[in-house]
């Protein structure tokens, strides 16, 4: 054998040598690498979760003290018309016993003029709680839509850490996601 086809053979096998690990390198990720993505993924949406509750929290009391608002606004303006009532009756009491333009009726006119003025005022106040209420709900749905999706991001980021950390290597050991608890071990006092 000469020289030269000995060279060639031995270039050729270290060829092959290399195409073969390169092969089983790309067969074989690094889990370590993906794992720890998705351990960062996991986190993320831990934190995203976290915030979205806090959110949705805040509108929910929002909207309670928006529908406390609207209430007292409700009861205000209700008791606005009742005085409006009252003083329409008055004033017609009033223009029967001394006459349209007396001091009595004038003065009924004023009251009557300033309870319609309170009853705008807080029907204008209901018409604002009512929008931001309606805000509020808007937000607080849109926050739960928010920490549903989110919800489904850190299921799916768990599966995949999970999956990348080789979920059949624990297998047979009898330990589950609850350590002892699976075995039936608990601690007692």
């Amino acid at each position: 054998m000469t020289f030269e086809k000995l060279a060639r053979r031995s270039m050729l096998g270290i060829a092959l040598a290399g195409l073969l690990a390169a092969g089983a390198y790309a067969q074989d990720p690094d889990k370590s690498g993906d794992a720890k993505q998705d351990q960062h993924d996991i986190n993320k949406d831990r934190r995203d979760l976290r915030q979205d509750r806090r959110d949705r929290n805040q509108d929910q009391r929002d909207i309670n003290k928006d529908r406390r608002d609207l209430n007292k606004d409700r009861a205000d303006r209700n008791k606005d018309q009742a005085d409006i009532n009252r003083d329409k009756r008055g004033l017609a009491r009033d223009v029967k016993k001394y006459g349209a333009n007396s001091a009595q009726v004038a003065g009924d006119r004023a009251d009557l003029s300033k309870d319609r003025a309170d009853r705008n005022k807080d029907q204008r106040d209901i018409n604002h709680d009512r929008r931001d209420l309606n805000k509020d709900r808007a937000d607080r749905n849109q926050d739960q839509r928010d920490i549903n999706h989110d919800r489904r991001d850190l299921n799916k980021d768990r599966a995949d850490r999970k999956q990348d950390q080789g979920a059949g290597d624990d297998k047979g050991k009898g330990k589950g996601h609850h350590g002892n608890k699976a075995l039936g071990q608990h601690h007692r006092n």
